[in-house]
């Protein structure tokens, strides 16, 4: 991942969402919290979470790094 946030995309968000049935999106890999309140964490916030997301790779935004 690269190191300063404003490099990523504005959000995870692949657009398939999965929050009302999950508790975890199967599209980007955040918590329901983290999809709502997303506009509302910090830089720092955001990072930790792209780093998690990142590393469990299990969400559908990684499935292309995988094949």
């Amino acid at each position: 991942m690269a190191s300063n946030l404003h490099d990523l995309p504005d959000s995870p968000c692949i657009g398939v969402c999965s929050t009302l049935f999950d508790d975890v999106c199967k599209g980007c890999g955040r918590t329901a919290t983290e999809v709502s309140n997303w506009v509302f964490l910090s830089d720092e916030e955001k990072r930790a979470v792209w780093v998690r997301i990142e590393q469990e790779g299990s969400a559908m935004r990684f499935a292309n790094d995988k094949l």
